[in-house]
């Protein structure tokens, strides 16, 4: 339960009891309006950036538009220029008074005209918004990127709050014990959940091969295990010291920009949620959604073979310090 109260005698349990609903109520209240704010802040950064890139892409169409009115305008008065010059000499090939034509001929300096633009070599091409939709883009995903960054690194704070006190059952891993796992050195929690939200963290630091993740109390372990969610296994896991995969019932491989040194691992029984996270890097590796859990669950350990030593480092369950 997330609601703590120090009660005695049946009259204060009451009240605490009557009170968990209210609380509750302000607390999803207070959830819904934190995501909201986060949505919003996306909504106004995508809808900024929509605004920014219509901008620039105008006022290029602007600008091009300019420079074809500009060279239209110019080609324009050259083409009166020449015109009236046309007319001038048309009117003089007329004149019969050959003094006045001589006169006339050397005053339009006829054989030297004003010299005009090679229009052949003039175009206006047209606006290129290419790099410009490119670079607004990724500006776009920078911005998200911090958004989404804010996001998960609230989002952990949020689930760490959830922190449980995990200790292993040592008669998973006892020689010839019913609970203990007969093809793989993994071992469970003794701690049990069967609904609510739950959150561990465990120290991975040195270690080459690790599976990480919860299990339904009754999913098998004798014999070859399959760490799929059909088989009642959520897990991740790291193999050869830089290949992660989250083992669905498709295993997805995960790129990961740095191998974590502290996992989370997060479940909202409920929700049907189990989630991993970075922890130093407050960043989420993976989650499972839409699980449905009709059992108990543990949370799984395997520090896999020590692999000649490469593998020895162990895996630690930390105390988790909320950020």
């Amino acid at each position: 339960m997330d609601v703590w109260c120090s009660i005695s005698g049946n009259e204060n349990m009451h009240r605490c009891l009557l009170k968990q609903p209210q609380w509750l109520h302000y607390r999803w209240k207070w959830e819904k309006s934190e995501g909201v704010q986060v949505f919003t802040h996306l909504k106004e950064s995508v809808e900024r950036k929509l605004n920014e890139l219509i901008n620039t892409i105008e006022e290029k169409q602007r600008t091009t538009k300019k420079q074809a009115e500009d060279s239209i305008r110019e080609l324009e008065q050259e083409i009166s220029e020449l015109m009236k010059r046309s007319t001038e000499v048309e009117k003089l090939s007329l004149s019969e008074d050959h003094l006045h034509l001589l006169h006339s001929v050397q005053a339009l300096n006829i054989h030297h005209p004003p010299p005009t633009k090679d229009w052949s070599e003039v175009s206006v091409p047209p606006a290129s918004y290419e790099g410009t939709v490119v670079r607004a883009v990724s500006q776009l995903e920078e911005t998200l990127s911090k958004k989404m960054k804010k996001l998960v690194e609230f989002e952990l704070k949020r689930v760490q709050k959830f922190a449980v006190d995990v200790t292993l059952d040592p008669e998973t891993n006892l020689p010839n014990n019913p609970k203990r796992f007969s093809s793989c050195p993994g071992v469970l929690a003794k701690q049990s959940f069967s609904s609510g939200r739950f959150y561990f963290e465990v120290q991975v630091k040195g270690k080459t091969d690790w599976d990480l993740g919860v299990t339904r109390e009754l999913s098998k372990r004798k014999g070859p295990i399959t760490l799929r969610p059909q088989k009642g296994y959520w897990t991740i896991w790291l193999r050869n010291g830089n290949e992660y995969k989250a083992l669905d019932d498709s295993p997805v491989l995960l790129s990961l920009k740095s191998g974590p040194q502290k996992v989370g691992v997060f479940v909202d029984y409920e929700e049907g949620l189990v989630s991993f996270y970075d922890v130093e890097a407050a960043a989420l590796i993976f989650s499972f959604t839409g699980c449905s859990f009709k059992e108990k669950l543990l949370p799984y350990f395997s520090p896999e073979l020590n692999d000649g030593g490469k593998n020895s480092a162990p895996l630690i369950i930390s105390p988790v310090g909320v950020n």
